[in-house]
């Protein structure tokens, strides 16, 4: 009886996973999906991106923490989004001017809703489970290996700043 409440307390305590199903897939803006469910055991930072923002220079510090940390497990996924109208026309424009600006080879997916009813499931999934949501470009989201929500930082905070790399190295094989 005891072992019982006991398995039931500990999953109701647990950090919800991401779910193993269709709704973690994104469309790659280089053509198929990125399926998160592939990077079980990796850690990922996944940040909500714009090419016209006031913050698209932490394209550099993005690509920067992927060449760092890449060969030891890190993920780094840019999810274009227009939610705050400040992204190009087509996810043609977005990967030249990634390419041509930031020499940006991380995974990246096609431009993305990200807030409100029609938010990708992985953004519905952290809000409603996290109460994260984006409130502007450039909210990056640590992902741990087994899907679990580590934990989410706001546009001001650059992607390679300690509080972000203090979360990632553990997470990382030796």
């Amino acid at each position: 009886m005891f072992a019982r409440f006991l398995a039931l307390f500990l999953l109701l305590i647990a950090p919800p996973a991401l779910a193993r199903d269709e709704a973690f897939r994104f469309a790659s803006i280089d053509g198929g999906d990125l399926v998160m469910d592939d990077w079980r055991g990796q850690p990922v930072l996944v940040a909500n991106t714009a090419s016209l923002c006031a913050f698209t220079p932490q394209y550099d510090g993005l690509q920067a923490l992927y060449d760092s940390y890449r060969d030891r497990g890190l993920v780094v996924l840019a999810v274009p989004s227009d939610d705050f109208a400040q992204e190009l026309g087509s996810e043609e424009e977005v990967k030249e001017f990634c390419e041509i600006n930031f020499g940006l080879d991380l995974p990246m997916t096609e431009i993305t809703p990200v807030r409100g009813r029609g938010a990708h499931p992985f953004y519905r999934w952290l809000a409603q489970e996290h109460r994260v949501r984006p409130r502007w470009n450039f909210n990056k989201v640590l992902i741990g290996p087994e899907g679990e929500f580590i934990a989410h930082w706001g546009s001001n905070v650059p992607p390679t700043s300690d509080r972000i790399t203090a979360l990632i190295e553990p997470l990382l094989p030796r």
